[in-house]
C-alpha cells in the first residue's frame, strides 16, 4: 500500500471514529440494540453518575462479631456485604457501591435513591421464615391454662397453638412469584435443599387433615391445610397478596438472612442539587482549562497547536464514548482523572512537537520531521505513560472508592491518549502535509 493511500484511508478511519463517539456522547434518549446472531444488547446512552453527582445516600454498618470465631470472622463480614448487595440489587438501585471497611464495617451508597428508609428498612432486616405445626390437644390445654386468668378469647388464643417443626428459611433454597391457575391470584412458591425438602415431606405427612402454619418475622401469613403429604420439597404461600406485596417477599426471601446482626452508625445524604452544582463547576473548571490549553497550543505550535486540539477534542470524544458505553460509573474524581488524563495527552504532543521542530530546524523534509518526531519522541512518552498507568492500577486495588474512580478513569485516559498522540495527531499531520501551504516551516513553528 502506497502512503498516500495508507493515510487517505487512516484519516477516513479517524472521521468514522469521531463520528460514531460523537454520536454516542450527545445527548438523547435513544439506545443502541443489537439482535443478530444471537446477541441482545441495549445501552441506554446515559452517564451513569456516582452518589456525589447524582445524589444519594451513604449508609455505613458495623457488624457485631462477638460471637464468631477469629478464623471466621473475615468469611462472616464477606457473607454480610454479599447479602447486602444482593438487597440492594433487588431493591433497584442503580450502580450502588458496598464494600467492606475497618474489618467490621460495611460501606452501603445508594446513589439517585429516593426513600432512604425504605433501602435502610431492607437492608437491615433477616426475614425470619418459619413452619409450625398444631400443636396436640394436650398442648393447647396448657396454653389456655396460662392465660386462664386473663380471659383471652379462644380466636386470640388459637394464634399460640402453633410449634416450631425445625424447617424455615436455613433450608430454603429459593422462591418465585406464581399465579394460581384457577383464581390469578399472586402466591409465593418456595423451593426446599435436600433438609427442607425430607423436613417438609415428613411435617405434611404426619399433619394430614390439620393445619400448617407459614410464619414469617414471627407473625403467620398464610395458614393452609394439608390435604396430602408432600414429597417433592416445594410448598406454596397463598393469601389475600398484591403482586407488589408477592414481588417484595419474595425478595426477601431470596435475600437469605444475614450471618451475623449489623447495626446503622452512619448516614448522610447527597442531595441531587449538590450534585448538579458539583457538575456545573466541573463542567466551568474543564472548558476553561480547555480553552485556555488551546491558545496556548495554537499561540505557540501554530498549525500544530489546531491540529493538537482537534486530536483532543476527538481523545475526548472517544473517552467519554468508553466512559457511557461500558459503563462507568462517573464521580467527581473521576471527573478529575478524566480532565488531568487531557493534560497528558497535551504533554504527549508537546514532546512530539518539540522533536518534530528540532528535525525540521536540521534541515529534513517535514514528512520525514514528523515521522523522526514520533519515533524520538516515542520512548518518552511510553515510559511516562507507563509508570502512571502502574500508580493507576495500585490506587484502584488498594484505594477507596473516591480515590478508585480517580485512578480507573485516569488510567483509561492514559491508555488512549498514546493512541490519539501517536495515531491520530501523528495522521491529521500527514494530511495537513498534503495540502499546498502544508509544508510551510512558519505554520510549524519554525522560522525560515
Amino acid at each position: 500500500m502506497s502512503s498516500k493511500r495508507k493515510i487517505s484511508l487512516n484519516f477516513l478511519i479517524i472521521i468514522v471514529l469521531t463520528v460514531i463517539t460523537g454520536y454516542i456522547v450527545y445527548p438523547h434518549n435513544q439506545g443502541i440494540k443489537i439482535q443478530n446472531y444471537g446477541i441482545n444488547y441495549y445501552n441506554d446512552l446515559n452517564f451513569h453518575l456516582g452518589l456525589d453527582l447524582q445524589g444519594g445516600t451513604h449508609l455505613v454498618y458495623q457488624s457485631d462479631l462477638s460471637q464468631i470465631q477469629e478464623d471466621e470472622k473475615e468469611s462472616a463480614i464477606e457473607g454480610v456485604r454479599d447479602v447486602i448487595e444482593r438487597r440492594v440489587n433487588a431493591f433497584g438501585v442503580s450502580e450502588p457501591i458496598v464494600q467492606t471497611s475497618k474489618k467490621d464495617r460495611i460501606i452501603v451508597e445508594l446513589a439517585g435513591i429516593e426513600d432512604v428508609n425504605q433501602a435502610i428498612k431492607m437492608i437491615g432486616e433477616t426475614p425470619l421464615l418459619e413452619f409450625k405445626e398444631e400443636m396436640t390437644e394436650e398442648e393447647k390445654n396448657s396454653v389456655r391454662e396460662q392465660f386462664k386468668d386473663l380471659n383471652v378469647p379462644e380466636e386470640l388464643l388459637s394464634q399460640f397453638f402453633y410449634k416450631s417443626t425445625g424447617l424455615g428459611g436455613k433450608q430454603l433454597e429459593r422462591s418465585d412469584v406464581i399465579f394460581n391457575p384457577n383464581t390469578y391470584e399472586p402466591e409465593v412458591q418456595l423451593q426446599f435443599n435436600d433438609e427442607g425438602k425430607d423436613l417438609f415431606g415428613e411435617i405434611t405427612s404426619r399433619n394430614v387433615g390439620k393445619q400448617v402454619a407459614i410464619y414469617l418475622d414471627g407473625l403467620p401469613i398464610s395458614v393452609p391445610v394439608v390435604n396430602e403429604p408432600i414429597t417433592n420439597g416445594k410448598a406454596v404461600i397463598s393469601g389475600n397478596f398484591s403482586v407488589e406485596e408477592t414481588k417484595i417477599l419474595v425478595q426477601r426471601l431470596n435475600a437469605g438472612a444475614l450471618p451475623v446482626p449489623i447495626s446503622l452508625i452512619s448516614q448522610q445524604t447527597v442531595g441531587a442539587s449538590l450534585g448538579k452544582e458539583s457538575i456545573e463547576k466541573s463542567l466551568i473548571a474543564g472548558l476553561a482549562g480547555l480553552i485556555l490549553l488551546s491558545l496556548f497550543m495554537i499561540i505557540y505550535y501554530r498549525m500544530q497547536g489546531v491540529i493538537s486540539v482537534l486530536a483532543l477534542t476527538i481523545y475526548s470524544l472517544i473517552l467519554l464514548s468508553i466512559f457511557k458505553f461500558i459503563p462507568i460509573t462517573l464521580t467527581l474524581s473521576g471527573i478529575a482523572g478524566f480532565i488531568l488524563s487531557i493534560g497528558m495527552a497535551v504533554d504527549a504532543n508537546v514532546l512530539i512537537f518539540e522533536r518534530i521542530k528540532e528535525e525540521i530546524r536540521k534541515g529534513k523534509p517535514i514528512t520525514i520531521a514528523i515521522d523522526e518526531g514520533f519515533s524520538r519522541a516515542w520512548s518518552s512518552i511510553f515510559d511516562s505513560n507507563v509508570s502512571t498507568l502502574i500508580t493507576c492500577i495500585i490506587l484502584a486495588y488498594f484505594g477507596t472508592s473516591i480515590i478508585e474512580g480517580f485512578a480507573i478513569t485516569l488510567g483509561i485516559g492514559v491508555v488512549f491518549s498514546m493512541f490519539s498522540a501517536i495515531f491520530i495527531t501523528k495522521n491529521l499531520l500527514k494530511v495537513w502535509t498534503t495540502t499546498k501551504i502544508g509544508k510551510n516551516m512558519w505554520i510549524f513553528g519554525v522560522k525560515k
